[in-house]
This record gives C-alpha cells, structure tokens and sequence, in this order.
C-alpha cells in the first residue's frame, strides 16, 4: 500500500454554471430591464456578466439592455454637454423618457418570454 495523501476536494468554483429554468431566466431578464431605470447600465453589466453562462435567453436580454443603457449613458453626456446652449436639456429629457418607456415595454417582452430590441441602440456587445 502506498502511503499517498488522498486528492484534494474539488473546487465549487471551477464547475461549469448550471442552466437556469425557463421561468427564473425569464424574472431576471426582467429584473435587469427594470433595473435599468433606476441604476442605469449598472444592473445590465452585472447581470450581463454574472448570468451570460446561465441561459440564452437571459444572455440576450442583458447584451440587449446593455446595449441600450450604454447607448443612453452616451446620449445624456451629449446632453449634458449641449446644455451650455440649452438644446440640452431637451435631449436628456428624451432620454429619461426613452429609457422609462422603453425599459417597461422591454421588461414585459422578458416576462412574456418573448426577446426584445431596443430602438436606437448601438450593438455594443453581440448576444
């Protein structure tokens, strides 16, 4: 007999994600649509790089409103710029509209199961 260590225990870490169900997919691409709204990319980015192993449907929907929020966060500093000559304000008003509006129509897409395109969006990043 060998008086050889026995292997160490495998590391949680290193396994491949688990597939999420349809349903759990479907309430965080939801929740990453709402989260846009009040936390701007912040929510997307996250769930973007925590979930994208996790399912292709709340892949897509994350790189979908990442996109978008990224593609708005551009649109107010723009904004933001244009308001030494008052144009401005009206553009980052449009966003705050556009964002709200098309955040919800997006989150119910995700809750009906169904996948959503923002309008005006850059493809920063391919789903």
């Amino acid at each position: 007999m060998s008086d050889a260590p026995p292997p160490p225990p495998a590391s949680p870490y290193s396994a491949a994600p688990q597939p999420m169900r349809p349903e759990d997919e479907k309430l965080w691409a939801t929740l990453i649509h709402v989260g846009g709204i009040f936390f701007g990319f912040i929510p997307s980015l996250i769930g973007y790089l925590v979930m994208k192993d996790r399912g292709p449907f709340v892949k897509g929907h994350a790189a979908t409103a990442l996109n978008f929020q990224l593609t708005m966060l551009i649109a107010s500093i723009v904004g933001g710029i244009l308001t030494l000559v008052l144009i401005g304000f009206l553009i980052i008003l449009a966003v705050s509209i556009a964002i709200l509006v098309l955040s919800i129509i997006a989150a119910l897409a995700a809750n009906r199961g169904e996948m959503y395109r923002y309008p005006l969006s850059i493809p920063f990043i391919k789903d």
